[in-house]
């Protein structure tokens, strides 16, 4: 076998924006590792082509790191895209640095949104159900994958955990499901067997009940206020949809045609839900959805949606991030509905009083 003295790579160079075929001397290191895997061969020969003082006095220790010879603009505009939407989180101050929130949500192993959402959980009295959330959306999928003709049968059994809210909350009927099961049961082999009766991957329940135990215990280090669940209750829904808001509002969809053609209002990509949504089997599509991601497959789906009032969105979404959203009919229909909330038009008129009565102005200047 022959080891060659350099080789070819793709180089960037930054003068002209281009990439280029660029033949290299090979590095020390490249060197020795090719002579440790080609020497190890049973049969066949090795001739170096080039002198151990040329390896020792020429021949650079290692390799340029890929970081030096690729274009990096794409990353670093990756990049600025991930500040942007920790700003929008309220994790970096004003220099970029994190803040006091940033610093808290460092603590959990979670996406920022996620973190920002159990957070604001803490002031919305919905920590344990927002803590069952986290687990079931960073565990595996817990629906199992479904055997040729089975499919009936497991819709039949899951619609028992159908949520009308959406199917944030799906996943935590299903988790109190197995939850209530695991503490009744006689054995580990019958919850095996309830999970297999319908049609649940016991492995990521199991995985959903440890990543929930770990965030509780953070949540108890850090001595964040943890409220009882009240799972159930018109109150809890609505908090449960605020928490996850303040984390999601810049993944909201809308339904722009009446029949599941969902426009995300952060870029105009159309999407479905997925077909294992609560909305998909129930048949009963929202007009506004929050979702948790978007995946893009044969068919582009959103997964793990609930319904959302604009209404809501409105009071809970930061106003700067509303202005930067590109223009649609979505926008516009927020617009209205921000109009709508604020008190700003009932001020303009005011001032259009006090501009034809100048007595009356002096004084709805002092009650103000």
């Amino acid at each position: 076998m022959l080891k060659p003295l350099s080789f070819r790579s793709k180089v960037y160079n930054p003068r002209i924006r281009a990439d280029s075929l660029v033949t290299q001397p090979i590095s020390q290191s490249q060197a020795e590792t090719r002579k440790q895997i080609l020497g190890a061969s049973p049969s066949g020969k090795l001739f170096c082509l080039y002198s151990e003082e040329y390896a020792s006095r020429d021949m650079r220790p290692l390799k340029p790191a890929e970081m030096q010879e690729a274009n990096l603009t794409s990353t670093v505009l990756f990049m600025k895209r991930a500040l942007e939407d920790l700003d929008y989180l309220a994790a970096l101050d004003n220099d970029g640095n994190l803040s006091e929130f940033g610093i808290i949500m460092s603590e959990f192993p979670l996406d920022p949104q996620l973190s920002k959402s159990i957070l604001a959980s803490c002031e919305f009295d919905c920590v344990d159900e927002m803590l069952t959330i986290a687990a079931m959306v960073t565990a595996p999928n817990c629906f199992s994958h479904l055997p040729r003709g089975a499919e009936e049968a497991a819709l039949s059994c899951w619609k028992m955990f159908l949520h009308p809210d959406g199917d944030h909350f799906t996943l935590i009927n299903i988790y109190k499901a197995y939850q209530d099961t695991t503490l009744n049961a006689a054995s580990e082999h019958c919850v095996e067997k309830w999970c297999h009766d319908y049609f649940l991957n016991c492995s990521a329940l199991r995985t959903a009940e440890v990543i929930r135990a770990e965030l509780l215990e953070i949540i108890k280090r850090i001595e964040l206020p943890y409220t009882e669940p009240a799972f159930g209750s018109e109150e809890n829904t609505l908090n449960i949809k605020k928490a996850l808001l303040s984390g999601y509002f810049m993944q909201i969809a809308r339904d722009v045609d009446g029949s599941g053609n969902y426009l995300m209002l952060t870029h105009k990509q159309v999407a479905q839900l997925h077909p294992l949504s609560c909305y998909s089997v129930s048949r009963k599509m929202p007009e506004w959805v929050l979702f948790h991601k978007f995946s893009i497959a044969h068919s582009n789906y959103i997964r793990i949606a609930s319904e959302i009032a604009p209404q809501l969105f409105m009071q809970l979404a930061p106003q700067y991030y509303f202005s930067n959203l590109p223009p649609s009919e979505s926008k516009d229909i927020l617009q209205q509905v921000m109009d709508h909330l604020s008190p700003i038009s009932a001020t303009k008129k005011e001032q259009k009083m006090c501009d034809k009565c100048p007595e009356a102005t002096e004084q709805r200047c002092t009650v103000q």
